[in-house]
């Protein structure tokens, strides 16, 4: 080894210097590089995917089916909901929609993650605010004028009577059945008559679904009128009767008055007034229901001048034309063009005039178009309408127009998601369409078109007519904004919801129940564990049984998310929810104090946060369950609040040491009755619940007062039904024993002697009493001396009980 160096390092220091460095340099290299790959880290792979992420699909009205939801800039989301009009209370059908929209919102945001951008507008001008504000304050000013009941008040009340009943109710009427001007009286009691069969009544209402109502306010004001005229008879003419008329006949005499008087009406703030306050009584109402405020709100009224601008461009683009003051959207030259569709949501609509009529409000008119499917971009004002400045003189927006424009200031020529009702689509949201391509010459103003679909109550669409219009006031007077929240999840957000007492009674309150109850035990289980310390017991608590609940728990996120991706599958996702809690229900009734309390806490803090996200729970507060109503501002008064609880341990503990220190017999008993008395009687209208465990240590609750205490009262009555069952079953036993002691009570000796027999039956006897012969002195056969023996020595043996007993009794 040294020679072999030796000649190396001579042959090295023959090479030429310039070689040396090259050697010296290779020789580093090569160890620089030996080096490095002793420390290198190994290769790593790539994870294989097990499962492919579940992707959001959403019933797109454009296509009628479930399509991709893909926004345009990232996860930011351009979002316009039609609002409401503002000229009425708010009803079960705005809750329906709103809430339900609320709910797609809380899953894009809150859920999924979404970047929403929420644009919801108020219609507060419109024909129905128009008409209603101009009656209202027509008919308030003739009742402010008016300070006596006279013949001429009567007489006109009775005039607009008539008149509504040929405008209004014959339009329900069969043709054979509509009066003639001026035959009103004479066939008004027919028509009284007729309307109690309800299959005529049906047919009118086929034929006007306000025929009901109509006719119910004819009636009402004619009673008030044959009233008026009894007090007017009687001298009784003060302001207050003349008052009662007019509210009485309000409904009939406002038409009549409007006729006359409504060129007189032009002020603007009389319809925004009426406006006004309904929306803040719209907004109040979304707020009871838990619906979160839109990011923007947008009011017609307000972009009055960009609409101005919108139809000048429309016009400019050559899809609209000047009529009489008016402006009209042409339909078919659009539908014509290039790149351009009319009617995209509903193309076989296009031609169905009650739906284009409809549209276009019952203020409109029909002169000055080109085609039946034009519809108005301006309307000029007539006499008693608000009315603003444009190029084509006074007048008033359309009512497709405004949401063009008002969502096309905030978003520009293109938004990713249009929702409203179902009802809308056609003609509203297909004109709102075309009239924004129009204008911005592109060829896909909205990306996603989503529709909600119709309430129904008791199976029957909502009607003022129908008897089934229910106010938001009304329902929430009956049920919770989660109870109805929860209904409207249980079913498809783009189907029919049919809204009954039976999926109220039934489905929804088994979900509040079967949540609750659940949220209980879990907080009851966080809270003993916390009392007994975080301390190990010797075992690990992560078994076969956690195992499996644990896979459970991460399916059940799985299927959850996978429901609401397949277009927001609010029913599905329920059930998964329901199914887990089935699970762990079983799981915590089955392992006693193995239980792992980690495991069900984090499975309960899910579900809480699920249904909260859903909007089903009240505050922001994070812990388990979905929150309680009300959670209130400001400190706690903890005097109020603890010294109900602190009386009852205080009384307990009294009594206990009383029982203890007269170390009596019966102590033990005593303190026994007592811990029943605490949870049976002190703690349940506090809202405790004690419930005994196999350890002996109770599992304490916070439940409702109103529950514990029916539960408790049904268990007492239970027990005292038990209870007089046995009192009832002894005293039976106790009839039958003394029936059978009282038939010992004869002596067998007497047994088959009068009177005990009738007299002469038997004609010899033994020494025992025991018949020999019969009355004619015939010797008994064989078989009726057996049986008499038999039945001698059963009387014996009853007679001797009877002796026995009467001798404890003391006689």
């Amino acid at each position: 080894m040294i020679l072999t160096c030796a000649r190396f390092s001579l042959r090295f220091l023959s090479f030429k210097p310039s070689h040396r460095n090259s050697l010296c340099t290779a020789a580093i290299q090569e160890t620089s590089n030996i080096a490095r790959m002793s420390v290198q880290q190994p290769p790593w792979n790539i994870p294989t995917r097990q499962m492919e992420e579940p992707v959001l699909k959403i019933f797109n009205s454009f296509t009628k089916t479930k399509t991709e939801f893909i926004p345009r800039n990232g996860r930011h989301i351009k979002w316009y909901n039609c609002g409401p009009t503002v000229y009425d209370a708010s009803h079960m059908g705005h809750a329906r929609n709103y809430v339900t929209q609320d709910v797609l919102r809380r899953i894009m945001t809150d859920y999924f993650g979404y970047d929403v951008h929420f644009v919801m507008n108020v219609t507060d001008i419109d024909d129905k605010i128009i008409e209603r504000a101009r009656q209202n304050h027509i008919l308030d000013t003739f009742r402010a004028d008016t300070t006596s009941l006279t013949d001429e008040l009567i007489s006109r009340v009775y005039e607009a009577w008539r008149t509504f009943i040929l405008k209004r109710v014959s339009k329900g009427l069969p043709e054979n059945e509509r009066p003639a001007q001026g035959q009103e009286d004479k066939v008004w009691p027919r028509l009284c008559e007729l309307v109690q069969n309800q299959e005529w009544k049906q047919e009118c209402l086929k034929k006007d679904e306000k025929f009901d109502m109509y006719f119910s306010a004819a009636r009402r004001a004619l009673s008030a009128i044959q009233a008026a005229k009894g007090r007017l008879q009687e001298g009784e003419t003060n302001q207050t009767n003349a008052h009662q008329l007019i509210d009485d006949s309000k409904d009939v005499l406002a038409q009549s008055l409007d006729e006359q008087y409504k060129s007189t009406v032009t002020d603007p703030a009389i319809s925004r007034k009426l406006a006004a306050y309904w929306e803040g009584k719209f907004f109040s109402d979304m707020s009871r229901l838990r619906v979160r405020d839109p990011d923007t709100v947008t009011r017609v009224t307000e972009y009055v001048p960009e609409i101005v601008a919108f139809v000048e461009r429309i016009i400019q683009n050559g899809y609209g034309y000047e009529a009489e003051g008016s402006v009209y959207f042409d339909t078919i030259t659009f539908d014509k063009a290039d790149g351009h569709n009319y009617a995209k949501l509903e193309p076989w609509s296009k031609g169905n005039r009650e739906l284009l009529e409809g549209g276009e409000g019952s203020l409109s008119t029909k002169t000055g178009r080109r085609s039946g499917s034009d519809f108005a971009l301006w309307k000029a004002s007539k006499p008693g309408e608000p009315a603003w400045p444009s190029p084509w003189g006074s007048g008033r927006p359309g009512w497709h127009i405004e949401c063009s424009v008002m969502a096309s200031a905030i978003f520009g020529d293109n938004m990713d998601i249009h929702s409203g009702g179902i009802d809308l689509a056609f003609p509203h949201h297909d004109n709102e369409m075309a009239q924004s391509e129009a204008y911005h010459n592109c060829g896909s103003w909205v990306n996603y078109f989503i529709h909600t679909g119709h309430l129904h109550i008791e199976g029957l669409k909502m009607s003022k007519s129908l008897k089934n219009f229910i106010t938001i006031d009304e329902i929430l007077e009956k049920y919770t904004a989660r109870q109805l929240r929860l209904a409207f999840l249980t079913q498809l957000w783009n189907a029919k919801v049919d809204f009954s007492e039976s999926l109220m009674t039934g489905e929804v309150r088994n979900i509040e129940i079967t949540m609750n109850n659940f949220f209980t035990t879990v907080k009851a289980l966080i809270s003993q564990s916390k009392a007994n310390g975080m301390t190990s017991d010797g075992y690990h608590h992560y078994e076969a049984q956690e195992r499996e609940l644990q896979s459970s728990f991460y399916q059940t996120q799985s299927a959850f998310r996978t429901a609401l991706c397949d277009s927001f599958n609010t029913p599905a996702a329920l059930d998964t929810l329901r199914e887990l809690v089935s699970r762990t229900n079983v799981y915590i009734n089955s392992r006693g104090k193995n239980l792992n309390v980690a495991l069900a806490e984090s499975i309960a803090k899910w579900i809480g946060q699920m249904l909260r996200m859903f909007g089903l729970g009240e505050g922001d507060i994070s812990e388990i369950g979905w929150g309680q109503a009300d959670q209130g501002e400001g400190s706690v008064n903890r005097e109020e609040v603890l010294m109900p609880y602190l009386r009852s341990l205080s009384s307990f503990r009294d009594n206990v040491r009383k029982a203890a220190m007269a170390k009596s017999d019966t102590a033990l008993k005593e303190i026994l009755a007592l811990c029943d008395k605490l949870r049976d009687v002190d703690l349940v209208p506090l809202g405790v619940a004690l419930d005994d465990q196999e350890d002996g240590q109770a599992l304490v609750k916070l439940v409702s007062p109103a529950d514990l205490i029916k539960s408790r009262d049904e268990k007492r009555a239970q027990a005292d039904a038990k209870a007089a069952k046995k009192v009832a079953s002894v005293e039976a036993e106790r009839q039958k024993r003394l029936q059978k002691l009282e038939k010992g009570r004869t002596a067998p000796q007497n047994m088959f002697k009068p009177p005990n027999v009738p007299e002469g039956t038997y004609g010899s006897y033994t020494e025992q009493g025991i018949p020999l012969t019969d009355a004619e002195g015939k010797e008994l056969s064989r078989n009726q001396a057996k049986k008499a023996q038999k039945d001698w020595v059963t009387q014996q043996k009853m007679h001797d009980e009877f002796l026995a007993w009467q001798k404890s009794q003391g006689n």
